[in-house]
């Protein structure tokens, strides 16, 4: 009897029992991998352009070339006034707004701010977010979020503990318009709040205010802001110190007066508004850099994206007064101040008496063995929303946020993004545009860095932006790979021999419902390339095509390089795609998508990372009985390989070099079988 534990379901638990954030048995050792890559979800999702912001560089020049980008736009959002105007910062110095497809400068931020304004040193340094009240139409206030250096950190004080080293200022500023509607900012602004950092980066990040907020709610008309550790909480407990505001999530009443400025408001529902030598400013504490957050309308949930330290980058669901532990832990593991390794641990015994809060879903660095262990990742999550749109229905209840450096888009389920439960699955998203296949960073045009960001409209419809090339594209669609009809023509029951072609028949055997290689193929002249299988000869070749079957691994568990494979668009013997399926992911050749065209097999599957030499995880791992669908679209070249029922698939690739041919089962240099094969497809004749 076949196994039907879904790869997904097996993972799901694997993953329960690893990440429920308890003490561990395991040995105090740093964890070489704390977070499988994410998985293929399946789906894909169309990016539509629809603006292309004026190019902009900081003043003066900066050395760091990660500065160097078309523009550093950093968010788009739509006007809470019922215009429909949308609002891009740009950490240049401008906030543009976009109507009915014509753009235009709002507000020159930097130029209003003077010389002080610091753009040039630290990824988040210049104009950091604006937020517009939610009477904004009323009352014509937003709030902006910008850096200050220069005569600044001499002539203006902080309004919070601040290091006496202070490098740079954050300085929270509410503008009053005039006129609410009108297409350029004229009328007055304040300082609200002011707050010095010990470095260029980590400071004042995303500034909001929660839309799901009602007139009796707690929060309501309240402004949320994120404040990074100031770039040394990997060194201090800064984080974890209630006295200070730095590594927090603080919130604050901007109509307020009893703040210590008499500028804004500390409200009394805060959580440590009561507790001696504490800020009652702070709504929670224990981070990193804290860069975006977001309410899910639905549940009403607070969702904060945090970008870690040398590991693991997480979510967070944010509530009042946790602690999310840093820079005690990163992630759900243990992070040692000091450590040479940079790495993070597993969980002390008696971890449960801290309450820290542990993160709804993450991802991890996946550091290769080139890179110095404490040397920058590569890495930084950027986090986004709970999808409630209604023009893509399949996204609803979706989590969507990415991997900003790389422009990876991800996916999380928002049902299973609970605190204090096991964290949820992350899967990757495929990108289209026009389309087509693409990612993102094909579409910036930049190889190395795409600098992801997002957006939200007022219905819930989500926008992409990257400052590679400075453009915002919508999200108008989402589609399953490899969704294509496979056609009417079937085969079922081919289980004899005068069914099947084998390379070298004394190697088959073929008892009634199995079709068997009892023993290995050995290689042969020509391509390298499986060394035996054998090809159906009952129906017809095929040109889009589905094979469903279920496989079996005899070889024994304890050798290594098992396998066996499935073969689809076989035309000649070295003219052919085949799916290899093995329970060893770490080497070229092993478990993944291939072609044989009058060479050596090349590998497809976009789960191969040739730098970490390491592929999709093992899909077979054991000598049980597997499910197995080999899905190939001809028209798109989309291939797609499922294990044991998952409806995610474990292997993906776009190939368009054979548009038809016949289907067959093997083994590169092992021993297996199959069964209950079912081929449906459009036959060729």
């Amino acid at each position: 009897m076949y196994r039907r534990l879904s790869l997904l379901t097996a993972t799901t638990l694997v993953l329960s029992a690893l990440l429920v954030p308890i003490a561990s048995a395991q040995a105090d050792v740093p964890i070489a991998d704390p977070l499988p890559t994410p998985g293929a979800s399946g789906v894909g999702l169309e990016l539509t352009e629809v603006a292309q912001l004026p190019r902009s560089q900081p003043v003066p020049p900066p050395t760091d070339t990660r500065l160097v980008r078309y523009n550093r736009i950093n968010y788009l959002g739509e006007i809470p006034d019922g215009s429909g105007r949308m609002f891009v910062p740009d950490m240049n110095g401008k906030l543009y707004l976009l109507d009915a497809g014509v753009q235009h400068a709002f507000l020159d931020l930097g130029a209003a701010v003077g010389p002080d304004f610091h753009t040039h040193r630290g990824l988040g340094s210049g104009f950091g977010f604006a937020a517009f009240h939610p009477d904004f139409k009323r009352n014509g206030k937003f709030y902006t979020v910008h850096t200050e250096t220069g005569s600044a950190l001499t002539t203006k004080k902080p309004d919070l503990p601040s290091p006496a080293d202070t490098q740079v200022h954050g300085v929270i500023t509410e503008w009053t318009a005039s006129d609410p509607s009108a297409d350029v900012f004229a009328g007055t602004r304040r300082e609200l709040l002011r707050v010095g950092f010990a470095s260029y980066i980590h400071g004042f990040q995303e500034i909001g205010f929660n839309p799901t907020a009602r007139r009796w709610d707690e929060d309501h008309h309240l402004l949320y802001i994120a404040s990074g550790d100031g770039g040394i909480g990997y060194t201090t407990t800064v984080p974890q110190d209630l006295a200070l505001p730095q590594g927090k999530i603080l919130r604050i009443d901007p109509a307020g007066t009893n703040g210590v400025n008499g500028r804004y408001g500390v409200p009394r529902s805060n959580p440590f508004v009561r507790e001696a030598g504490a800020l009652g400013e702070i709504y929670a504490y224990g981070m990193r850099d804290p860069y975006r957050f977001s309410w899910d309308p639905v549940t009403r949930r607070m969702f904060m994206g945090h970008i870690g330290e040398k590991a693991v980058d997480a979510v967070y669901e944010v509530r009042k007064g946790a602690n999310l532990g840093w820079s005690e832990r990163e992630g759900i593991w243990e992070y040692r101040r000091g450590d040479p390794s940079c790495g993070v641990f597993p969980l002390p015994a008696d971890d449960a008496k801290y309450g820290f809060t542990y993160p709804v879903t993450a991802f991890d660095h996946n550091r290769t063995s080139a890179q110095r262990p404490c040397a920058d990742s590569g890495n930084a999550l950027m986090g986004g929303f709970v999808y409630r749109g209604s023009k893509i229905p399949s996204l609803r209840g979706k989590y969507v946020y990415g991997e900003g450096v790389k422009g990876l888009l991800y996916v999380a389920d928002e049902r299973e993004m609970r605190a204090g439960k096991p964290m949820a699955v992350t899967r990757e998203l495929m990108v289209y545009s026009g389309g087509r296949l693409t990612t993102m960073k094909a579409l910036v045009g930049d190889p190395n860095r795409v600098d992801l960001r997002f957006g939200q409209d007022a219905a819930g419809e989500l926008y992409v932006l990257a400052k590679a090339n400075g453009k915002v594209w919508k999200v108008t669609g989402a589609r399953t790979f490899a969704s294509c009809h496979s056609g009417h023509d079937h085969v079922l029951g081919a289980a004899g021999a005068r069914s099947w072609q084998p390379v070298t028949p004394d190697l088959w055997q073929f008892p009634g419902r199995e079709v068997v290689l009892a023993q290995a193929g050995v290689a042969r002249p020509g391509p390298r390339r499986p060394f035996e299988y054998a090809v159906l000869r009952k129906g017809p070749a095929f040109g889009s095509v589905q094979v469903d079957a279920s496989v079996r691994l005899d070889t024994p568990v304890a050798e290594s390089n098992r396998d066996v494979i499935v073969v689809f668009g076989h035309r000649s013997d070295t003219e052919f795609y085949y799916a290899h399926l093995s329970s060893d992911n770490r080497i070229y050749p092993h478990n993944g998508i291939f072609v044989v065209n009058n060479a050596d097999r090349l590998r497809l599957d976009h789960q191969w990372d040739p730098a970490r030499s390491v592929g999709a995880p093992p899909a077979v791992t054991d000598t049980a009985w597997h499910r197995v669908r080999v899905k190939h679209c001809a028209d798109t070249g989309e291939i797609a390989v499922y294990v044991d029922g998952s409806r995610y698939p474990l292997m993906t690739a776009v190939d368009k070099t054979f548009a038809s041919g016949r289907v067959g089962f093997g083994s590169f240099d092992n021993v297996g079988r199959l069964r209950d094969l079912h081929v449906q497809g459009k036959g060729v004749r």
